[in-house]
């Protein structure tokens, strides 16, 4: 389990690794969107240095509308495990966004009032 914490405005926080192709671990503080309906979402300037593989591109739709992005092939470090998931990457994209997807396979826990936040 991970714990996270709480934005100013109510945002939920959690610290993850992105892991690169060469297998280096990249902390990362990620934002959980509970809207956003896959595993995770980030800017494609944040791919550089990672060498992820690119998968090809699918509409998604965004509170702004229908969006094309790429899409690629991740490994992600999250409660002790290693995840090989898809993330979508577009130019729109201003924090790196944890999805509802994660939430078929982890437990969420918040409790603002208790100051409680757990994934895993």
């Amino acid at each position: 389990m991970i714990q996270g914490i709480f934005g100013s405005r109510g945002q939920i926080f959690f610290e993850i690794d992105l892991i690169t192709f060469d297998g280096l671990n990249l902390p990362v503080d990620t934002m959980f969107d509970s809207g956003f309906t896959g595993f995770m979402a980030i800017n494609i300037q944040d791919l550089d240095g990672l060498d992820w593989s690119y998968l090809g591109n699918e509409p998604l739709r965004t509170a702004q509308g229908e969006a094309r992005f790429n899409i690629y092939s991740g490994k992600v470090l999250l409660d002790g495990n290693v995840y090989e998931i898809p993330v979508c990457a577009g130019d729109e994209i201003t924090e790196v966004l944890l999805g509802s997807e994660w939430l078929k396979i982890l437990p969420l826990v918040v409790n603002y009032q208790a100051g409680v936040l757990n994934l895993g």
